[in-house]
């Protein structure tokens, strides 16, 4: 099962309970956040694009994204927070193929400065990326089924239709799996609280 304090972050409280206190105002729960997810949206990230420096971009404007949304208080928080992370990595990383180049609209928003890195936080990012299982990470926590249905939606952004015709089932029953999948996540996040 994955432990609530991922990456080092320290702090014991969910996700949830992360964002709502960020939203709360509590300026360390939101890096708690960051600190305990970073390394999943960073591999995430860095196994669709070309360099390290492109996935750290990404990254950036991924929480800056997040931090965003957390703070608009007309916005839900979400019920899943991995998911609703990797949907906005997923997001920020399509728009950036779009645009041809990382979007900052979310970090000049916030006021934050450009990124900078050094070559030796390009080795950190290679690093964390070549030790860090996507699949392992989300295997440990769901049946596989539901794991092979989020897997094919959400980590390959295969399309239901698709999903259905290898799985050999019906685009319902696919979705009913990445719902549940999404279900399961959220309740054992919860759990972890």
């Amino acid at each position: 099962m994955e432990s609530n304090t991922q990456d080092g972050d320290g702090d014991a409280r969910s996700d949830m309970d992360l964002l709502a206190a960020t939203r709360g105002g509590d300026a360390h729960a939101f890096g708690a956040f960051y600190r305990r997810r970073r390394v999943l949206a960073l591999t995430y990230l860095r196994r669709r694009t070309t360099d390290p420096e492109t996935a750290a971009d990404l990254l950036a404007e991924t929480f800056a994204a997040a931090l965003a949304h957390v703070l608009d208080g007309d916005q839900p928080l979400p019920e899943t927070p991995v998911a609703w992370l990797l949907t906005i990595a997923r997001n920020k990383l399509i728009d950036g193929w779009r645009r041809g180049r990382v979007e900052a609209a979310a970090r000049e928003q916030l006021g934050m400065q450009p990124l900078s890195l050094r070559d030796s936080d390009l080795g950190e990012i290679e690093r964390l990326v070549a030790e860090t299982d996507l699949r392992e990470s989300l295997a440990s926590l769901l049946p596989a089924d539901q794991m092979q249905a989020l897997t094919e939606r959400v980590l390959e952004d295969r399309s239901y239709t698709e999903i259905a015709r290898r799985m050999d089932c019906s685009e319902a029953v696919v979705r009913k799996r990445v719902s549940r999948a999404l279900a399961t996540l959220r309740g054992r996040m919860e759990g972890l609280a």
